[in-house]
């Protein structure tokens, strides 16, 4: 069994926390991804799991075992850092064996791992090349060859597609979802790019300031946000945001007033003021009951798609059309309350 648990974790750095506090149970094979901004803590939480870090508070275990005290070499876990760390002195053949021969595994042993790892990850030909005679994801491949002969229980890997080509990392994600399909242990895996994390984790842990913000499957995660910072930072383009008044159980923007139905009137209630938040794509939804016109003032052009920017009051925002538009061009939004988040002005907090 290779659940990974993280109780009251905390890490500090001259009594500053970088990690406060955290709870987190990773089932048994399960993809998780820790996701967030740069400086979030991520990366910290991945080394501490891999005794690369020390905790300064809490509890880490790696099955039913207490890890916190435990060298990394003996805690059955392999890392995959974001360089690839091969020898260049040495063969493919030779980087894969690399840490069996220093734990003086059986010749045999370690030829029949390296060829079955080659085999998974498509190196069976590159095992004579030296690094240099490869491509960045071959490279990649090797560093993830070189894990997968130790057969841990978990997977660690820290941002291993950042060095490689837009068209490359799409190429890897896909693979290393097959690699965890096929070997069917738990794999704990860092970015900062929520795309990544959209498409390949069972369940996302979005990060922020050293706190877990929201824990959840990539959907529920993109379609329930729990606060106004995981709904800005899962989407492309970002969630718009609109800060709104209420009298009267009526929610008023620049324009145009909407009137709230009375059950979220209900949820609303005591609020003078909140934050209204919707998706770029349901900005302009042909039943949507609000009109409004806007002048767009930067668009974007993605192919079948084009991003339109423009401003409601003081409210910069955005919206994904299927026509092509230009600067200063009117477009008539349509949008339905239905597709609203509320969200507290203060805190944050989802609201209704």
């Amino acid at each position: 069994m290779s659940e990974v648990r993280l109780e009251s974790v905390i890490k500090a750095y001259d009594k500053k926390r970088v990690i406060d506090g955290i709870d987190l149970t990773i089932k048994d094979k399960e993809f998780i991804v820790l996701v967030g901004s740069s400086g979030c803590g991520k990366s910290t939480i991945l080394r501490m799991i891999a005794g690369l870090e020390e905790i300064s508070g809490g509890n880490i275990y790696i099955g039913d075992k207490k890890v916190n005290n435990v060298h990394p070499k003996d805690r059955d876990i392999a890392f995959v850092f974001q360089s690839y760390a091969l020898y260049p002195h040495m063969t493919v053949y030779e980087n894969i064996a690399f840490g069996l021969k220093m734990r003086k595994v059986d010749k045999d042993i370690i030829d029949q791992k390296v060829k079955e790892a080659a085999e998974i990850l498509n190196l069976t030909e590159y095992l004579d090349r030296k690094p240099k005679q490869l491509s960045g994801g071959q490279r990649q491949r090797v560093a993830l060859g070189r894990a997968i002969v130790r057969n841990p229980q978990v997977f660690l890997m820290d941002e291993p597609l950042s060095n490689l080509d837009a068209k490359l990392r799409v190429q890897m994600r896909a693979e290393i979802k097959k690699l965890h399909e096929k070997l069917q242990t738990t794999f704990i895996y860092v970015t900062h790019d929520q795309t990544e994390a959209l498409t390949m984790g069972d369940r996302i842990v979005i990060l922020d300031k050293g706190k877990i913000q929201q824990v959840d499957t990539p959907l529920n995660i993109y379609n329930n946000p729990q606060n106004k910072f995981v709904a800005g930072f899962i989407g492309s383009p970002q969630m718009n945001f609109i800060d709104c008044k209420i009298v009267n159980d009526t929610l008023i923007m620049t324009e145009p007033v909407v009137e709230l139905n009375h059950q979220v009137a209900d949820k609303l209630a005591g609020k003078d003021e909140i934050t209204v938040g919707i998706r770029p794509e349901f900005m302009v939804n042909p039943a949507g009951k609000i009109k409004l016109k806007v002048k767009t003032e930067m668009t974007e052009l993605l192919g079948s798609e084009q991003i339109a920017y423009f401003s409601i009051g003081t409210n910069k925002c955005c919206a994904k059309l299927n026509t092509e538009f230009l600067i200063e061009d009117e477009i008539e939004l349509s949008f339905d309350e239905n597709n609203f988040l509320y969200f507290d002005k203060i805190t944050g907090e989802r609201l209704a």
